[in-house]
């Protein structure tokens, strides 16, 4: 199994200079993950096609922003947003990013977590079954995907999450 970043660790390190700095520079890597994502799994965006154009917010609770995902269509979008009229939005779902990754890549039940109230499901539910059944259709590892449009960048990020986890594991184990 590859080794991955914390999610939760890297929340807590970019919240903070995120609030204040400008989300423009985020939009070029937001697309780029998209483009992977799409190109990785397109079995996923073909099952979201049914819904017509869809607009997803999806607001990790730990980070300044929320995630504006219009996934079908011509041209799929990921934005970051400060704000989002949710009013307009199909559907949102809410929670803190390590859950929502880990929902994404399958390791969590969101059923569960919905009625034990730590993931917010408002808006369109049937929208979001069909969101979460593309999902869990296909196997998605999210490090992994993004690794892949880093390019040269790639081995050595994932050479420091092995020897932060190899860190971590020692140090908790010492505990």
């Amino acid at each position: 199994m590859p080794t991955r970043l914390s999610p939760l660790n890297v929340a807590a390190l970019l919240s903070r200079p995120l609030a204040v700095l400008p989300l423009a520079p985020l939009q070029p890597l937001l697309a780029a993950a998209l483009m992977v994502m799409r190109r990785q799994h397109p079995a996923v965006f073909e099952r979201l096609d049914e819904l017509g154009d869809p607009l997803f917010v999806i607001d990790p609770i730990d980070l300044p922003f929320v995630f504006a995902m219009r996934p079908a269509g011509r041209r799929p979008s990921l934005l970051a947003c400060r704000e989002v009229d949710t009013e307009s939005a199909t559907a949102s779902i809410r929670g803190p990013l390590p859950m929502l990754i880990d929902l994404l890549e399958g390791r969590l039940d969101g059923d569960a977590l919905f009625f034990s109230r730590e993931l917010t499901v408002e808006g369109d539910t049937e929208a979001v079954l069909v969101l979460r059944n593309a999902v869990d259709s296909d196997e998605i590892n999210l490090f992994e995907d993004v690794l892949a449009i880093l390019g040269p960048l790639a081995e050595p990020l994932r050479y420091a999450a092995e020897f932060r986890n190899a860190v971590s594991t020692g140090w908790n184990a010492a505990r």
